[in-house]
């Protein structure tokens, strides 16, 4: 139980900060909503042409009026802004990729904690670097995959370890969407865009969680088209020490995907909602037998709401934040090896 709340901003009023992060923090007492920055022109130059950023930092001012008056708080007229209030002490940061590693830097050096959306950075580098700097200021970092978060990881975890479906022989996880539009920021490599930064890295998340911890990239393929520059879709092979082998494939250009398969020497377990199940859905797990299917209904929960207090227990707890910190840091790793193997060059 919190005594005292801590105040945060969000930088950028993004879909999913609307969407997810703001109801789930009106749930955390720990934390008081401060106010929210959308991005100066100059914040965000290079990045578009003349009358796309025109067009954005207009649609940035009203979605952020959209906030104020459901959430209330004030209104940051640049990023900067937001950043540098010095009765603010917590951020959020749900920007495109390409704009986490300068923000997130600018937040830690002026000792606000940062609870950062997924991927942290592009590059193992980056994340050591903003790491680094974190501990001299003695800030947390949190990167948020918020599906490690939700009950249903730890329910099939323990299912796994109490031998329910024999000896593991396989992981397969797929992630994947239907085509969002030319427009998204997925689609442009200039802000960080593509399959593997985006879907890709959830299958990374879950395939090293579940290996262990301490896992290896034995393939990767990524998939281009004519029409776009960055990586539309993609499959890789991720193992441990003891010769597991997990399947990954994602894309941003697929039908729709969510799910998790575990083959074992006595059963298959699956579920088709890991990544994104909804604070209102009760996930389902099928295990299957000689075929013999059950079907297991789990607890509905809110993963967006767990992985805050877990960022606000890294604030608290040094422990906790060292903790963390090498978990990021594990999955930055395999993700530049990913990319390596794949052959990308952002």
């Amino acid at each position: 139980m919190c005594v005292k709340s801590m105040k945060i901003n969000i930088i950028c009023p993004s879909e999913i900060a609307y969407r997810r992060f703001m109801p789930a923090l009106t749930k955390a007492s720990c934390f008081e909503f401060a106010g929210v920055g959308y991005h100066s022109s100059e914040e965000v130059e290079g990045k578009y042409s003349d009358d796309e950023l025109n067009l954005k930092v207009i649609n940035s001012r009203e979605k952020t009026q959209k906030f104020i008056q459901e959430f209330g708080g004030i209104i940051y007229d640049s990023y900067n802004e937001a950043i540098l209030d010095k009765d603010v002490k917590a951020l959020y940061l749900p920007l495109p990729p390409s704009f986490h590693y300068k923000y997130a830097k600018m937040a830690i050096e002026n000792f606000k904690n940062v609870l950062i959306e997924k991927p942290a950075t592009l590059s193992y580098s980056e994340l050591d670097d903003l790491i680094r700097i974190a501990k001299k200021k003695g800030v947390a970092l949190h990167e948020n995959y918020m599906f490690v978060f939700h009950s249903q990881l730890s329910y099939i975890k323990n299912v796994l370890e109490q031998g329910e479906i024999g000896d593991v022989r396989l992981y397969r996880i797929a992630f994947g969407f239907p085509f969002r539009g030319k427009n998204d920021f997925r689609y442009n490599r200039s802000l960080g865009g593509g399959s593997l930064i985006d879907a890709g890295g959830y299958t990374i998340k879950l395939a090293n969680y579940l290996l262990g911890g301490n896992s290896i990239v034995e393939s990767a393929i990524s998939n281009f088209t004519n029409e776009f520059d960055v990586d539309l879709y993609g499959q890789g092979v991720i193992k441990n020490e003891k010769n597991q082998v997990a399947q990954i494939t994602f894309g941003m250009d697929n039908d729709y995907k969510c799910e998790l398969e575990v083959w074992g020497s006595k059963g298959t377990l699956y579920t088709n909602r890991i990544f994104t199940a909804p604070v209102d859905y009760n996930p389902q797990i099928m295990i299957r037998k000689n075929g013999v299917e059950e079907i297991t209904k789990l607890d509905r929960d809110d993963s967006f709401l767990n992985s805050i207090l877990y960022f606000k227990k890294c604030i608290d707890d040094e422990n906790i934040r060292e903790k963390n910190n090498k978990e990021m840091l594990v999955q930055a790793k395999i993700f530049d090896d990913f990319k390596q193997k794949a052959g990308l060059s952002w």
